[in-house]
């Protein structure tokens, strides 16, 4: 691994599955970790975070059943075929994390969810953190984190 490890929050990793600003970002960066220039990593606590993205995009129609079919498989597959390979860090849950976390909820007054992204990206050292949203790029960049907005 030359490039370091590049944490992806959850609306960076959806950009993998489904086509929107930033995807072409993300699909390079995947290319990168199957070639062996950057190690992935993202919380385990983005499993269930990317699913109920999916699921929302299908409700409100922005993808079909069949997409989100799709969609779902190629992201829990390609999760495990990462893992096995040694491309992706999927960070545990573990109470130092958590209560780091809670610490960025009263200082950012943001969510949970995003909190433990920021911590979770601190816990693997990472060089890189990815994010399409862009209040938890600003929490980031306060956070010294080197963060790249996916607009």
């Amino acid at each position: 691994m030359r490039g370091g490890v590049v944490y992806l929050d959850s609306s960076a990793i959806v950009k993998r599955y489904i086509k929107e600003p930033g995807s072409n970002v993300v699909r390079e960066l995947y290319i990168r970790a199957y070639s062996g220039d950057v190690t992935l990593s993202y919380s385990i606590w983005n499993v269930g975070e990317v699913l109920g993205a999916l699921d929302r995009a299908k409700s409100i129609g922005r993808i079909d059943d069949e997409k989100y079919d799709i969609s779902k498989r190629r992201f829990l597959t390609e999760t495990r075929r990462m893992l096995k390979l040694g491309l992706i860090i999927m960070v545990p849950l573990k109470m130092r994390i958590l209560g780091e976390s809670w610490e960025l909820i009263e200082k950012h007054h943001i969510y949970a969810a995003d909190a433990i992204q920021i911590t979770s990206s601190k816990y693997v050292n990472a060089s890189q953190f990815l994010t399409g949203d862009k209040r938890l790029h600003e929490v980031a960049v306060e956070e010294n984190l080197n963060s790249k907005y996916l607009a």
